[in-house]
């Protein structure tokens, strides 16, 4: 029997179920709720000053940072948050490139903004989806990629600034193809052509013909990266050809040799950028989710770690002009994000940005322990290891054991990194939760083979994996055991619906966010141009034996196991996992005579990024806990 929905609306969120916030809890968040971070989005032409993206009214917005420490000075003004930005090289301009979509439905169009003038103009059909566009060297032209041929597959494009401005294709097949990195003559461009996170081909395009020329386009091999050297001679990138994590290698172009570098660094290589004149190569590696920043003479391959930097995840390498100074984005558990300038001449590190962490105390903020639990199968006759992030609250009185909020990441490719999180520290400080971040089977970071853990028949032993956690969780003391909840987005989501059917004795209730809650319905309803990439992942629903095997491990098959209350949270616009993921799941649930509360954003996508839902969703989660785990 469906019990009785009670619907309002506040803004552009629909509610359904749930209670009015109380003003006390808004008192209390509004600290949490007013921290700030910044992002590194490029050096201003001829390196006077950087482009940051940082949020000060409801959406991130670019900014003007001149100088360590300097105000922010606001340069675009939207309601929806940029996505992405670069600086055009070319002598003597003063703009730069942006992407923006709407209302969350990550149709991203090209802009250039003249900040002579202030004004924009949009590049692009104002339709499609669109890549990032990428700078050739001499700032006049852009490369990008773009749904527009056929609304499923990515072509290449050209825009050429000037006298006559304008778009012509430069190549299109079927699949996923984006551009990395121009040839210093400015006729080739390294693209890749991906196809899963187990396989993508890197080639080289001849933008004259639209030729393709391979550089690796093996079967089963993953590539990143694919920049020039400063005289075009070689390509440098990561793969996992021979090992199993994406390794350096470099690239001879008139010999075709490849040769693997900076071969005894056990981690996997996850971003890569040469300086301007191409003597110094940086590189970031992932150690267990940790980065590391290094640097390479190109000539000798010495390389060597740079170790002035908080532990955390470092993002968005750009060299300033001059090739002497890196900045970069660090991103910590225990700080708002920052845009840092590493200093090559003194081994420096010096802090561009001080955001704000809402006149909270920092010191208070707490780190995450790396744990290693075992699972259910074995590696060489011993347990397999599931790496997870452990943040455990501050005793401040003897009141026993702490309940626990296990939060499981999407992707499902994607892998959990120690960041800093205001709503993590909030169950933390306030409500004295511990939280556990599992990287399960299926996550990145960790080999390829441990990638293809989860793979089509196997999707389910991931969940196994958060069973084995909770087995983890009774075994500690400090822990409740009587006290768990689960909460993620997107494929995370997934992972909450399937955790609460297979152990809904051993949690109290789960917060899906974005979920996919039917595999069959939902590769039938995402957008045509993802389609074909998650075949590959969740299995091919075409096929009558993995459609059934899909539809008996979904979450609608299984709603019915589900006693416990559930928080389901979606945007209307999501073009990745459609709202009526989230609809079906809520009705199956209602219809079993379960308790479930329902957020759903009219203005938003695959998560929240406008302050005010966003704010609200935290308020609503809270709550939740507050009622049912707590």
């Amino acid at each position: 029997m469906t019990a009785q929905i009670e619907k309002r609306e506040i803004g552009n969120l629909i509610l359904e179920n749930i209670p009015e916030i109380p003003e006390s809890l808004n008192k209390q968040l509004t600290h949490y709720h007013n921290t700030r971070d910044a992002h590194l989005a490029d050096w201003l032409n001829r390196g006077q000053g950087l482009l940051i993206s940082t949020r000060f009214g409801e959406s991130a917005q670019l900014h003007i940072v001149e100088s360590p420490s300097a105000t922010r000075q606001q340069a675009t003004f939207f309601p929806e948050p940029i996505f992405s930005a670069s600086v055009c090289p070319a002598p003597g301009a003063n703009g730069f490139l942006f992407a923006k979509d709407v209302g969350g439905n990550e149709n991203y169009q090209l802009y250039y903004f003249n900040l002579d003038t202030g004004r924009y103009f949009m590049l692009t059909d104002g339709v499609s989806k669109h890549g990032s566009g990428l700078w050739n060297r001499q700032g006049t032209a852009i490369a990008y990629n773009s749904t527009k041929g056929n609304s499923k597959d990515h072509g290449l494009y050209l825009y050429t600034f000037g006298e006559m401005p304008g778009e012509r294709l430069l190549f299109e097949e079927e699949g996923y193809w984006y551009p990395i990195d121009w040839s210093p003559c400015g006729n080739h461009l390294t693209v890749i052509n991906y196809r899963s996170i187990n396989e993508s081909f890197l080639y080289r395009l001849d933008i004259r013909n639209g030729s393709l020329a391979p550089i690796l386009a093996k079967k089963d091999v993953a590539c990143r990266g694919g920049f020039w050297n400063a005289d075009g001679t070689e390509i440098f990138y990561a793969s996992d050809e021979f090992s199993e994590y994406r390794q350096l290698t470099r690239y001879d172009v008139a010999t075709g040799r490849h040769k693997a570098i900076a071969g005894p660094l056990p981690w996997e290589v996850e971003a890569m950028r040469f300086s301007p004149d191409g003597r110094y190569l940086a590189f970031v590696l992932n150690d267990d989710g940790i980065s590391r920043l290094y640097f390479m003479n190109a000539a000798t391959e010495e390389h060597h770690p740079f170790p002035g930097l908080p532990d955390g995840v470092v993002s968005s390498l750009r060299w300033h002009p001059d090739g002497k100074k890196l900045a970069i984005t660090v991103d910590t558990p225990q700080a708002p994000a920052d845009v840092y300038v590493v200093n090559l001449q003194d081994s420096t590190a010096c802090r561009w940005t001080y955001s704000e962490a809402g006149g909270l105390d920092p010191s208070l903020f707490i780190r995450p322990k790396l744990i290693h639990y075992p699972t259910f199968d074995l590696v060489d006759g011993q347990p397999r290891q599931i790496p997870a992030f452990y943040f455990k609250p501050k005793p401040n009185k003897p009141s026993g054991p702490f309940p626990v909020l296990i939060y499981i990441h999407g992707g499902p490719e994607s892998q959990y990194r120690p960041c800093f999180s205001p709503t993590f520290q909030y169950y933390l400080n306030e409500l004295g939760i511990a939280v556990i971040a599992p990287n399960v089977r299926g996550s990145s970071g960790y080999g390829k083979s441990f990638l293809k853990l989860d793979n089509g028949f196997k999707r389910e032993d991931s969940v196994k994996d958060i069973g084995k956690l909770l087995d983890w969780v009774e075994a500690q003391p400090e822990l409740d055991h009587s006290r768990v909840a689960v909460i993620g987005g997107s494929y995370g989501g997934y992972m909450v619906l399937s955790s609460m059917a297979h152990f809904n004795s051993r949690l109290r209730c789960g917060i899906d966010i974005v979920g996919i809650s039917n595999f069959v319905t939902f590769l039938e309803n995402t957008k045509s141009y993802r389609r074909n990439l998650r075949r590959v992942e969740y299995g091919d629903e075409r096929d009558p034996r993995m459609r059934r095997h899909l539809e008996q491990i979904s979450p609608t098959a299984n709603a019915h196991k589900i006693t416990k209350p559930m928080l389901i949270v979606q945007g209307l616009n999501d073009p990745r996992v459609p709202a009526s993921e989230a609809e079906q799941m809520l009705h199956a649930i209602r219809r079993n005579g379960g308790e479930a509360w329902y957020l759903l954003a009219k203005d938003e996508g695959h998560g929240f990024r406008k302050k005010e839902n966003r704010d609200y969703y935290n308020k609503a989660v809270i709550l939740f806990l507050q009622r049912y785990l707590l």
